[in-house]
């Protein structure tokens, strides 16, 4: 039999409430907006057919109890969502006969300020809307608010906190640690306005922008909030940028917005129009989830069909080798697409795509192209079996449920130019002006073979001046940037190396247990390397692979006679020594995991990937998460402690306790 409607509402509820407790308490994306919408819409039309509303239904509840370790304190008033619409003509009933302010609805942490006697004196996040956490000394560090005003009234405003998609791609490419990675600038402003040491966020570049006054006793406003969004202004605060609209003008106003989209810096999701008649809003009161003065409006995913032509392969350093769809050019969202990455194996297969397949295409958030539907499934595109660069044999790998597909042969030259960029990068050996395509210019001119070459680019430093992009100064730069490379410590060399899944982590890990001894490392057996822990039996195999590899030994030999190894100081106290932990989760304390990793490096304890019986502990938030390795440690009697705990247990531990 097949699903009742009835069923199909309740899997719904769950569905959508798993993803909104994922973005709003985790800052974590598990489903698209595309998707998140067109379940949201489904899930409405069934509770208007049946007659039916679930208690839990995201389309009642305003949101979910918050799980952070920071101060609670409940708003005065409740934060409602906004009703929202993806039709103009829904927009220009609602403006109707009256005035109405249309602004971005900015894509971030929604933020309640308190001044007092002209002072800073409180910041509330959103939380679930009646809930919020308390953020003040974070607050105190975005970059834009004012910690002081002129005003000496109590001040009660409410805007978004958001990080700008420069910081969020700068601060993304600091993190070698793929797991570690904030997946959009909404995540990384989550965590850093959340952080319980505002240092972190201090370097966040959070900007706040201002969208409502609350409170502001003794002013006259005139009866406007185009008047209190200039006064804001006038105290120092930085707002959303809105213009003023009437029924007759909404639907330019909105193709003005959406063209400005592309090259605006801040995220945001969509526009949100408020009446500037403050009673008159007011007047209209509210529903029990939706204010009646404000209005939001999400951008109409703009899907076009089209015929899929091609599947271009595309690798990277690792030999993963990428699918990227080719189809007929489509106008979407006001310049041409004809291409759109299908990320790999499994989401290739589950689209059943084949060539001549009519497709729909749409871009996520009005930028990056997407394939929605695949509307007729032929699904009779052929894997290659040989890579599309060298030709080398491909082979598939399947890790947690999710298939992709890997060159295999080492001499790749698309690996090779990768390997390179690797070489090079900030936490290896961290030389400026070696962009990927300076490098394939170099190769390309027979500059550079193997690693040893970089350190003799000064020998062509009279044709690298002449190259476009060059000139003596820059030339000059990078050799300057080369010299200084030649003295680095171990653990940057060997991730330098591009062992096969030997990251930063890993490679810090290996350089302590062989006592900074490259010789020693060198001279291991497969039986030492995994008797290391976090270093499990498929990297120790790489690891004496590559040492074992005569032609890699004899370039790393050539290497070596260019570089000073330097010992890495420590004047830390070890009181992690023997203890191994495993980190899962998200993190509050520290900026993301990478750092807890390097707190408990520092300190003489290992991190590991995977939870093992050689695992002393596993950290993680959520004690009681369903999550693979909150099962593999209950199974292994591993105990489970929250960032809290680890705290507590440093704190013991350095004291000899």
């Amino acid at each position: 039999m097949g699903q009742s409607k009835n069923e199909r509402m309740l899997e719904l509820v769950e569905l959508l409430n798993k993803a909104s407790r994922s973005y709003y308490q985790d800052a974590q994306e598990i489903m698209s907006n595309y998707e998140y919408d067109r379940l949201y819409d489904e899930l409405q039309n069934l509770e208007k057919e049946l007659g039916i509303t679930l208690s839990n239904s995201p389309t009642v509840n305003v949101g979910y109890e918050v799980v952070s370790e920071l101060p609670k304190e409940r708003h005065e008033s409740p934060m409602l969502s906004l009703d929202k619409t993806k039709e103009v003509e829904e927009l220009k009933n609602f403006v109707g006969s009256q005035k109405v302010l249309m602004s971005w609805k900015m894509d971030g942490l929604t933020i309640v300020l308190t001044y007092r006697d002209g002072k800073l004196y409180k910041a509330v996040t959103r939380g679930n809307g009646e809930v919020g956490e308390v953020v003040t000394n974070n607050a105190k560090v975005f970059k834009n608010v004012p910690v002081q005003i002129a005003y000496r009234g109590e001040l009660i405003l409410r805007g978004e906190a958001v990080i700008g998609y420069h910081d969020f791609e700068k601060i993304n490419e600091e993190i070698e640690d793929v797991d570690a990675k904030y997946k959009n600038p909404r995540n990384l402003c989550s965590g850093s306005v959340r952080q319980l040491n505002n240092q972190i966020t201090a370097k966040r570049n959070v900007m706040f922008y201002a969208f409502t006054l609350v409170q502001a006793d003794g002013v006259d406003f005139q009866n406007s909030r185009a008047c209190q969004m200039e006064w804001l202004k006038a105290q120092g605060f930085t707002t959303v940028e809105y213009h003023m609209v009437t029924r007759d003008t909404v639907e330019d106003e909105v193709a003005k917005f959406s063209s400005e989209i592309s090259k605006n810096d801040f995220p945001s999701d969509g526009l949100v129009l408020s009446y500037d008649d403050i009673a008159y809003g007011r007047s209209l009161g509210r529903t029990a989830k939706f204010p009646r003065d404000s209005y939001a409006f999400k951008w109409q995913d703009e899907i076009r069909e089209t015929i899929l032509r091609e599947i271009e392969w595309s690798p990277s350093r690792t030999g993963l080798i990428n699918p990227v769809a080719i189809f007929d050019p489509v106008e979407l969202e006001g310049t041409t697409v004809s291409r759109a990455s299908v990320h790999n194996i499994s989401i290739m297969e589950e689209l059943e795509l084949g060539i001549g397949d009519k497709i729909e295409v749409y871009k996520a958030n009005m930028i990056i192209p997407q394939i929605a539907e695949n509307l007729t499934q032929s699904s009779n595109l052929t894997i290659p079996s040989v890579c599309p660069v060298c030709g080398g044999p491909t082979k598939l790998v399947t890790n947690d449920e999710v298939t992709c597909l890997y060159c295999e042969n080492p001499a790749c030259t698309a690996k090779q130019t990768k390997a390179f960029e690797l070489f090079v990068s900030r936490n290896a050996m961290n030389m400026e002006g070696l962009s990927e395509a300076t490098i394939e210019k170099f190769i390309d001119s027979g500059f550079i073979h193997s690693f040893a070459d970089i350190f003799h680019l000064k020998e062509h430093a009279d044709e690298i001046c002449k190259m476009d992009g060059f000139g003596e100064k820059s030339c000059s730069n990078l050799i300057a940037s080369i010299d200084k490379a030649r003295k680095v410590k171990l653990p940057a060399l060997i991730y330098a190396l591009g062992i096969p899944g030997i990251g930063v982590a890993n490679a810090k890990v290996l350089a302590r247990a062989f006592h900074q001894d490259l010789d020693k490392l060198r001279a291991a057996t497969a039986e030492e390397l995994t008797a290391v822990d976090g270093i499990g039996e498929v990297m120790a195999q790489a690891v004496c692979d590559y040492f074992n590899d005569s032609e890699k030994m004899g370039q790393l030999d050539s290497l070596l006679k260019e570089l000073e190894l330097v010992l890495e100081e420590n004047n830390e106290k070890q009181y992690l020594e023997n203890l191994t932990f495993v980190i899962t989760g998200s993190v509050h304390h520290f900026a993301n995991r990478n750092e807890l990793k390097n707190y408990i490096e520092k300190h003489g304890g290992k991190a590991a990937g995977s939870v093992s019986a050689k695992t002393s502990y596993l950290i993680n938030n959520d004690k009681e998460s369903t999550s693979s390795k909150n099962k593999k440690a209950k199974e292994l009697g591993v105990s489970i402690l929250s960032e809290e705990d680890f705290l507590d247990l440093c704190k013991k531990m350095e004291a000899g306790e």
